[in-house]
């Protein structure tokens, strides 16, 4: 199925998918620098002996406000006219939202202000994370979907090592770090709102709003488009098992594996840089072997199986070689399920003129495991007292993840 937004011009050539590219090594600069290292080292100075708890109110506030976010963007940009695009004005504005908060977060001395600050900057992110999502179907012909999701995934990556390798820099120099990642994510998106300008979209014709309309508009029919549930249902479980490990990965290196607080933020670049490394190795070459192919199906039981595997060597093995070993495992199957997860999630939208809406749906569950992980692995630790559980728990999720996609029919 086709979802191409009718009236748009489709192009052939590389430059979307190079602007793409940039902006998401962007975006995701700023969510690995700021969940990996700089919100979790910013909360455990506030008060060391309640960080866990602190970090998963703080986590989760935000997260709820990207879930919130996600399709309400989506939906605003579907119907935006104006001369700049449906979807270049929501980019812009959110950027120079989240760069003007990321400064005040510097100066945040209490949690709750914390709080306010980074729920704030998440929210705004997102929306340019789902107003950048919606470029896909709108700019980019079908059979290539697999190599712009391949390079979408390449942005990830190298956002993610980055992200945690700035971040590590910065962390003595917070203020400087977040003026820095600010302008980071605002110059990306001007760079890509100028170089790679939307169509007009003023003389568009969509029907009357109404609040009404636009809540009907965000229920989705499971017994009409299954297809569509079961592809949310495998990204929500994949990313469960990712958040599980990542959000904590500062205190996991200090609590599980045992290392001092200095040891353990230098050691967050190495073994991002080490996961970077190999999900590069898989992540392009398979979003373009997925379109030669027609497939994404298989490629996603894969990758989910190569992370589940990736899970055992921490739970046995609570070393700095079992984390390495982790995290060369996990880049490999996390980059093959990345390379073809926007074109799977793409090919499943029910309609063309709400794919901003549907894929700010779909975004639910990315952001919702991003809300759920810091409590459920609160929770684990709490009653166990130890991380080993995440790692079973990360386990199950990619098993769960891999047999979801099975009964997706739309797509091979």
């Amino acid at each position: 199925m086709s979802i191409l937004a009718p009236g748009l011009p489709r192009t052939s050539d590389r430059r979307p998918l190079s602007w793409l590219f940039v902006l998401n090594a962007a975006l995701l600069t700023c969510y690995a620098g700021f969940m990996v290292i700089f919100i979790p080292d910013q909360v455990q100075q506030l008060d060391p002996v309640n960080k866990v708890g602190n970090l998963a109110l703080v986590m989760t506030a935000a997260s709820i406000g990207a879930i919130i976010i996600h399709p309400l963007i989506g939906a605003f940009s579907d119907r935006t006219r104006s001369r700049f695009g449906r979807r270049a004005p929501w980019m812009v504005i959110s950027a120079a939202t989240a760069a003007l908060f990321m400064v005040m977060l510097s100066g945040a001395t209490e949690l709750w202000t914390l709080g306010l600050y980074w729920v704030t900057v998440m929210l705004a992110l997102n929306a340019v994370a789902t107003a950048q999502a919606a470029v896909v179907p709108d700019r980019i012909e079908k059979d290539r979907y697999g190599a712009a999701s391949g390079v979408l995934a390449m942005g990830t990556f190298l956002g993610m090592g980055l992200g945690v390798a700035g971040a590590g820099i910065f962390v003595n120099s917070i203020g400087l770090g977040y003026a820095v990642f600010g302008a980071i994510i605002l110059v990306a998106t001007l760079l890509f709102t100028i170089f790679n300008r939307d169509f007009s979209s003023r003389d568009r014709v969509t029907a009357p709003f109404t609040w009404k309309g636009l809540a009907a508009s965000f229920w989705v029919s499971p017994k009409r488009y299954p297809d569509f549930w079961w592809a949310f249902a495998g990204r929500f479980l994949l990313i469960l098992a990712y958040q599980s490990v990542q959000s904590y990965l500062l205190y996991i290196l200090r609590d599980y594996v045992g290392l001092s607080d200095s040891d353990s933020t230098a050691l967050s670049t190495p073994l991002t840089a080490i996961m970077l490394v190999g999900a590069l190795a898989t992540a392009f070459i398979t979003g373009k072997l997925s379109d030669r192919m027609g497939k994404r199906k298989v490629f996603v039981i894969v990758a989910s199986l190569i992370m589940g595997v990736s899970f055992i060597i921490p739970f046995v093995a609570p070393t700095v070689v079992g984390m390495f070993a982790f995290a060369v495992i996990f880049g490999l199957g996390y980059g093959i399920y990345l390379s073809v997860d926007a074109a799977l999630m793409t090919e499943v939208l029910p309609a063309a003129e709400s794919a901003g809406k549907d894929l700010g749906i779909l975004n639910i569950a990315t952001t919702l495991p991003q809300a759920l992980t810091p409590v459920i692995v609160w929770a684990f630790i709490a009653l166990t007292g130890s991380y080993t559980t995440i790692f079973a728990a990360g386990i199950v999720f990619a098993v769960a993840g891999a047999l979801s996609v099975l009964p997706i029919r739309s797509v091979r």
